[in-house]
């Protein structure tokens, strides 16, 4: 059974009718600010605190949009006759959010939650060049950033968690065990 000519378009014609008797609906923008989803990706921020000078985000970065420098600072032992210890100190965090696809690798991979997404958008720029944001434009975007969603109260507790407990219950147990075996100790 071979479809009737012009039925395409037909059916075309009909949505298009449809589509025509409806009112438009125009979102005011400027006035109006959107209600944005919880998990929106707008730009990124940085918790420069966290940052620890690892490169990962940069290694991982598939644009190679993010450009970090450091140096390297000595810190004095903690303790007399201890070792001089060496530290990276950031210099330089910027993201070229024109090259940026937000894929947001760079914030997976980080191991330290110093890269966040927040929910901001509106940084365009007249001019290209503009759009590379350094470090204190990142850092003023983190106060952006939203609360992570409350913990499921039904989820199961996270091994990591239970075994701390544990540990801590067990010297907690050892204390009270040797306590006790002091305070008979004084009694006798």
């Amino acid at each position: 059974m071979s479809p009737i000519p012009g039925s395409g378009l037909a059916k075309g014609l009909a949505v298009t009718l449809r589509t025509m008797t409806k009112r438009a609906h125009t979102a005011q923008y400027p006035d109006k600010q959107p209600e944005l989803p919880p998990r929106t990706r707008g730009v990124i921020g940085l918790f420069e605190e966290n940052c620890t000078v690892c490169m990962l985000c940069a290694r991982e970065c598939p644009d190679w949009c993010i450009y970090i420098d450091s140096h390297k600072e000595t810190v004095p032992a903690a303790a007399p006759g201890g070792r001089e210890r060496s530290r990276n100190v950031l210099d330089r965090f910027a993201i070229d959010f024109a090259l940026c696809m937000y894929c947001g690798i760079c914030i997976e991979v980080c191991p330290f939650d110093a890269l966040f997404w927040s929910p901001e958008f509106e940084y365009a720029e007249t001019d290209i060049h503009e759009l590379t944001h350094e470090r204190d434009k990142l850092r003023e975007w983190m106060w952006t950033v939203p609360e992570p969603p409350a913990l499921d109260p039904r989820a199961e507790e996270p091994k990591e968690i239970g075994a701390a407990r544990k540990a801590a219950e067990k010297a907690a147990a050892a204390a009270a065990a040797a306590e006790a075996a002091e305070a008979e100790g004084d009694q006798q």
